[in-house]
């Protein structure tokens, strides 16, 4: 295999592992909600209130953004699939622009580029996933 082969699947299956855990655990926070509040029996105050609106909507966020990543790992499968990085990126961006996601690029940007783009995706999540948790341990405490 060549290095770009290698390089892109590795990140592939590094981003599907970063894409499903924070996934879960919204999604575990998510059936668990009803329960902790039977069990709870929480008062309503307008903090508590503010920080599971919050909590709902970073949570929502998470979720969008690890769909973004799981696509985002399909998308460096099939350009690691491809024998050259100028063939995958093609392929990629062919894709895309048949999907209407992005305009046909006038060039191909390169792997290393993809990959930084992904990782800005990456901590968006993670800022999503770190506002959902502490709101929910702000509003669980009050």
């Amino acid at each position: 295999m060549s290095a770009h082969r290698d390089k892109a699947e590795a990140f592939a299956a590094s981003l599907m592992t970063q894409a499903v855990w924070p996934l879960l655990l919204v999604l575990a926070a998510l059936v668990a909600a009803p329960v902790i509040a039977v069990a709870a029996q929480p008062q309503t105050t307008m903090l508590s209130a503010a920080a599971w609106l919050i909590a709902a909507a970073s949570g929502a966020v998470t979720l969008a953004l690890s769909a973004l990543l799981v696509f985002d790992a399909l998308l460096f499968w099939l350009m690691a699939s491809h024998i050259s990085e100028a063939a995958g990126g093609a392929s990629v961006d062919d894709v895309l622009a048949r999907m209407r996601v992005k305009p046909a690029a006038a060039g191909i940007r390169s792997l290393d580029r993809r990959i930084a783009g992904t990782q800005r995706l990456l901590m968006k999540q993670r800022i999503a996933l770190g506002l959902f948790v502490t709101a929910s341990a702000v509003a669980l405490s009050f």
